[in-house]
This record gives C-alpha cells, structure tokens and sequence, in this order.
C-alpha cells in the first residue's frame, strides 16, 4: 500500500479509514503515514454522516459510538478539495472498481464530495465477480489485494 502511495504526485492529505477486525488492517499504515509528515485524515460517524477529522496520534483516538471503530479526535477536515487519495473500506469489490459496504450509506454520501483517486483494499476472499450496485453507487479508481 505505501508503494502505490508513493507513486501519487503531490500526495499529502490521504483519507484513511480506522481497520476494524474484519477489515485489512490500516492501523500501522495510519502511523507510517503519519510519521512521514503525511495529513492523514480518518472518518468519523456523527449521525448518518462522516465527518473527517485530522490524525494527530493514537492519544488522541476514542471510541466511537458506531460499530466499535476508534475514531480521530483531532482537527475537523471540510476542505475536501485538498484530498489527494482516499483508502475506503468495503464488505466487497468487483475488479471493475463496484463497492458494497455495511449498509449504512455512510461512504455513498460521502464519496460524491471527493475529487481524488479512490483505492479499495480488501482480502482476496472480497473480491467478487459481481456485486449489486445501484445508479449513485461511485466505483473505485484502483482495487488493491492484500
């Protein structure tokens, strides 16, 4: 992953996401991003919504209220404009870039206000030959297996 990181010109703001045990682990990715001066930005959930909040250390990570994900308590992020890439997670991908996730909506609103390269990470087992997918559904630019 930091390899395909490194290939992105001007990459400095990346959103990532907090793994939860069944997901492929972000955690140190999070940190070696961080530690290389990286703007690491993670979701947060509030209401039926993300909010994106800067990265400033594991200290200052809490508990959040949805699905047990350690969420960021740092600086709120609005400008969506200076993302440069965005990691997203998912239940499953096809190779076509299709993505389903929990159900919630979550990433389907939040995508949409994003205008960078979007790379799915999932196990090889979450890759599938096709996936239900619906019209406001937005495909992945790149999938990576890990």
């Amino acid at each position: 992953m930091l390899e395909r990181i490194a290939r992105e010109e001007n990459c400095h703001t990346i959103l990532l996401y907090h793994s939860l045990p069944d997901e492929v682990n972000t955690h140190d990715l999070i940190q070696t991003l961080y530690a290389q001066g990286y703007t690491v930005l993670l979701p947060s959930v509030v209401g039926n919504d993300l909010a994106l909040h800067v990265y400033e250390g594991e200290q200052v990570m809490n508990a959040g209220s949805s699905f047990g994900i350690q969420e960021s308590q740092g600086a709120l992020f609005t400008d969506y404009s200076k993302i440069d890439l965005a990691v997203i997670p998912g239940m499953a991908f096809t190779q076509q870039g299709d993505r389903l996730g929990r159900g919630k909506g979550f990433y389907d609103r939040l995508l949409p206000k994003l205008h960078c390269p979007l790379i799915g990470i999932a196990f090889p087992f979450q890759i599938l030959p096709v996936i239900p997918t619906e019209q406001h559904d937005i495909p992945m630019t790149e999938l990576i297996s890990c």
